[in-house]
């Protein structure tokens, strides 16, 4: 997608630009880092997976949301255990847990984003869990298509048949000797202090979005500022990304 390409994932092209470019490679996360997903689409994606676990497990609704959320803690994503344990369609799984026919309406432009997008020198590529369909819905809506050069859903974290998201070092690792690039030349910018924790070990640099945490973010607000630190800069908003390139090359 982008200025680049129109298709998934990376493709040869993209991968040829990048091992040309000296420039930074920027890796950013969609929800709660591009746009605030906390107020209404986490929680409707979270009812979601419930309903679905509970329909498809025959499990009450407690029983549901306690698995759910068991499943995230332990492997990074619901889908991989429901898909590692109950051998559900992770196709289907991803396209009944996102439904937002309303996009429209629960996405808010911001056009400080798009400006510093645009502005931000290096590649930039969209890295979520997220499935594609509704990473894409989410980045038109927020009009910020243009600015980037690639997109990542989970679809394509897939490694020999086996999901492997965020925060998974295998992935990460496997991503960098696809991108072609050094380490050091990528930024992973998010709001997971787990994910970033993930992308340091792989001396991956990282960026902490915090402005998010306020409104119920991946990380409690307390809990993100005293791991700040520990998980490299941080910003208030990804339209903040400019100001700190300095600190970066």
């Amino acid at each position: 997608m982008g200025r680049k390409r129109s298709g998934r994932g990376l493709g040869p092209r993209l991968g040829r630009a990048l091992v040309r470019s000296s420039a930074l490679v920027w890796l950013l996360d969609l929800d709660n880092t591009l746009h605030d997903a906390s107020a209404q689409i986490m929680p409707r994606i979270n009812l979601a997976m419930t309903d679905y676990v509970s329909r498809r497990l025959g499990v009450d609704q407690a029983q549901a949301s306690e698995l759910r959320a068991n499943y995230w803690r332990r492997y990074g994503a619901t889908l991989l255990g429901m898909v590692r344990h109950h051998e559900v369609d992770a196709h289907e799984f991803l396209r009944e847990v996102h439904p937002f026919p309303d996009m429209h309406r629960i996405v808010d432009r911001d056009h400080g984003l798009r400006d510093a997008l645009r502005r931000l020198p290096g590649r930039k590529i969209v890295l979520t869990n997220g499935p594609n369909d509704y990473a894409r819905a989410v980045l038109g809506r927020l009009g910020i298509a243009a600015q980037l050069d690639g997109l990542l859903a989970i679809e394509s974290m897939q490694f020999a048949g086996r999901f492997l998201p965020k925060p998974s070092r295998s992935m990460l690792l496997k991503l960098l000797a696809r991108l072609r690039v050094p380490a050091s030349r990528c930024v992973l910018v998010e709001d997971s202090v787990a994910n970033l924790r993930a992308a340091r070990a792989c001396r991956v640099r990282t960026v902490l979005v915090t402005g998010m945490a306020r409104h119920g973010g991946s990380e409690p607000a307390g809990r993100i500022a005293g791991r700040g630190r520990q998980v490299g800069l941080q910003v208030q908003s990804a339209a903040s990304l400019p100001r700190i390139v300095h600190k970066l090359v």
